[in-house]
């Protein structure tokens, strides 16, 4: 999950009335510099300060609420006159998951299909490499709408950004044996991966109209954005929609998706839980609840018990498990930057518990993971000073840093160029929890946030790094690697899994087999799963 608290600004439409009555939306008197013609109309931006544009709050489907709701996206319909897009459009619909969401749950609509573009200067005397942005929060909550991901210096290193809000959580994943009968594609589920599929065919359509280069598109995403980012990858949907793709904290198959059939029974179990009949007709009745209704009822479950909403194989837009795909090389063969954080989400298990748990979850390796963390034959366990408690490694090796190193050593194997960096600068103030979930952000985006969970005192080292990273990444976008003059090298990955580490003194340095031991078990275990002998 992104754990940001999120800065946000109210859904504003300013309308104006022309002497020959314009329609709503319209503007008059606009500054035409800032006006820019898109496929369902003409859109007014504002002055980014500092220099450049931003034109936010633009509709790329049609709002999916009523009989929409669980279908695919359509585009936006086509509007006259001038549409406003100086404001954020509304998060979208999300429960109330703590701290870090709760803005959003507060002001989210199911009418959120809205995606922002930043540009670095206006206008654009040549076409520049463009960023697509999927952001983290579990595919269940956050935005793209944050000054975070809007106001930092990203882009003044020669991109466009482009930030996208997509369907979470059931609006956005619920699959069901109704839903599957009614789609033209005998599938249900994955709605939130064909809004960012759509959002990137609007890219395609219009970017040239703001500046952008409509054949380099980097997709990139953070947490379940970088998840989303990798299943793209292997979506027949995402084919030849972006040119390289960049994933932070994150991998295709941090769980295995559950297969349609299952995901469409765990949809009739929910929908059950939420208050619908046995039988047919339980979709109907779920549509007619509203949004919040929804959500309400969701909240009175237990969310341990609670059937599983996600991501799942629904032979359209995810037809195999993402885990096959790239073993057997069948992914987007595009350049790919990945990697990690060194402490992620900790894990507070004793090393009794943590057995158990590897027990259960290992299976025939469990006596390899055993030894790998130290708790074979009663073994308390070995605390890292980089990676934390042995429950802490555990956890964030199973879910964020080895099916990363397996995805990413895959597609190296495929002979597609791959560059690996661990960060571990932990923001400053908080160098006792070290370099968790999501503190990358600032230095990615070149946003230092003054409230919330990654606020910090940053100092001039902080700054040194975001602009050494922001140099990485857009040099990437710009050409498919991320070196050049004047910045450190970055060597490709490799058979011997090189990697480079972003220090807390802010210095970059040069590391190879990224925790190697846990993670070849790790890649033994899953191969296993996708192999199974009976």
């Amino acid at each position: 999950m992104n754990i940001i608290r999120h800065v946000r600004l109210p859904l504003v439409f300013l309308f104006f009335l022309s002497v020959a009555s314009l329609p709503a939306g319209a503007l008059q008197h606009a500054d035409t510099s800032l006006m820019v013609p898109t496929t369902a109309g003409q859109i007014q931006g504002s002055p980014r300060p500092g220099g450049g544009a931003e034109f936010l709050g633009i509709p790329y489907a049609q709002p999916p609420i009523g009989d929409l709701r669980w279908r695919e996206p359509l585009p936006a319909k086509p509007w006259t006159g001038v549409r406003s897009a100086t404001t954020f459009g509304a998060p979208c619909s999300q429960p109330d998951l703590g701290d870090w969401n709760r803005r959003d749950a507060q002001t989210g609509k199911e009418d959120c299909l809205f995606l922002n573009v930043i540009v670095p200067a206006w206008p654009i005397p040549k076409p520049l490499p463009v960023m697509f942005w999927i952001h983290g929060g579990a595919n269940e909550g956050g935005t793209a709408s944050s000054a975070l991901y809007k106001d930092g210096t990203l882009v003044n290193h020669g991109v466009i950004l482009v930030t996208v809000n997509y369907r979470l959580g059931i609006f956005g994943f619920l699959a069901h044996p109704e839903l599957t009968a009614e789609s033209a594609h005998h599938s249900s589920g994955n709605y939130g991966l064909m809004d960012q599929i759509l959002a990137l065919h609007w890219v395609r359509d219009n970017i040239a109209k703001f500046g952008g280069d409509v054949n380099n598109i980097t997709v990139f995403g953070q947490s379940a954005g970088a998840m989303d980012t990798s299943m793209l990858m292997t979506s027949p949907l995402g084919k030849g929609l972006f040119q390289k793709a960049l994933a932070e904290s994150g991998a295709a198959f941090t769980a295995p998706l559950l297969p349609l059939a299952n995901a469409e029974q765990a949809g009739a179990r929910l929908a059950r839980a939420i208050g619908a009949a046995e039988g047919d007709g339980q979709i109907r009745e779920l549509r007619a609840l509203s949004g919040p209704a929804l959500l309400a009822a969701l909240a009175k479950l237990d969310p341990r018990s609670r059937p599983r909403v996600g991501p799942d194989i629904d032979g359209y837009v995810l037809p195999q498990q993402p885990a096959i795909v790239f073993a057997s090389s069948q992914q987007a063969h595009v350049p790919f930057v990945y990697g990690t954080s060194t402490r992620e989400f900790g894990g507070n298990q004793s090393a009794d518990q943590l057995r158990l748990t590897i027990h259960l979850t290992a299976g025939a390796f469990a006596d390899k993971a055993l030894a790998a963390y130290g708790l074979a034959n009663g073994g308390q366990g070995t605390t890292d000073p980089k990676y934390g408690t042995p429950a802490d490694q555990w956890t964030a090796d199973m879910i964020f840093r080895c099916p990363s190193v397996t995805q990413a050593a895959w597609h190296a194997a495929a002979n597609n160029p791959t560059w690996e960096y661990e960060f571990n600068h932990a923001i400053p103030g908080q160098e006792a929890q070290g370099a968790v979930h999501s503190a990358d952000l600032p230095y990615v985006f070149g946003y230092f946030p003054k409230t919330g969970n990654i606020a910090g005192n940053f100092t001039d080292v902080d700054k040194k790094l975001a602009d050494l990273i922001e140099t990485y990444w857009t040099n990437f976008a710009k050409t498919g690697n991320p070196n050049s003059p004047g910045v450190p090298n970055w060597p490709q990955q490799g058979d011997n899994g090189t990697y480079i580490q972003f220090q807390q003194d802010g210095k970059v340095e040069i590391a190879h087999g990224l925790r190697a031991a846990q993670c070849d078990i790790y890649r033994q275990w899953l191969t296993a799963q996708m192999h199974p002998t009976h």
